[in-house]
Parts: structure tokens; C-alpha cells; sequence
């Protein structure tokens, strides 16, 4: 995924559109190399989307 460019996600929209984003790299014929600027693009895109769903079930707790 070139020139990918990380947002904070704040919104149910940036939300999905992070979801977008990582859905690309999941349809990929193999996830990218950990040591590759993809692989460290994806991990940190993962991250912004699990620390979301963290926080959205907290909020609905």
C-alpha cells in the first residue's frame, strides 16, 4: 500500500475507512514484510483500529 498516510480515528467514519484501508492488505496474496515500510504502515494502521474498538467497548460498557 503505497504512500499511505495514518490518521487518528475518531469518527464511526474514520473507523470504516481504516477498515477499507486494512481490507487492501488483507486481500493481498501475503501480508506484507514486518520490516518493510508496508509492514510497518500495516501494523500501525491495525493498531489504530483495535485501540478504536477498545475504546468503543468501553464507552458501550
Amino acid at each position: 500500500m503505497k504512500d499511505l498516510i495514518l490518521h487518528p480515528i475518531r469518527t464511526e467514519a474514520d473507523y470504516r475507512a481504516a477498515l477499507k484501508v486494512a481490507e487492501a492488505f488483507f486481500d493481498a496474496p501475503e501480508e506484507p514484510d514486518p520490516d518493510s515500510e508496508e509492514g510497518v504502515d500495516f501494523e500501525a494502521l491495525i493498531t489504530l483500529i483495535e485501540a478504536w474498538e477498545r475504546k468503543q467497548v468501553l464507552i458501550a460498557a
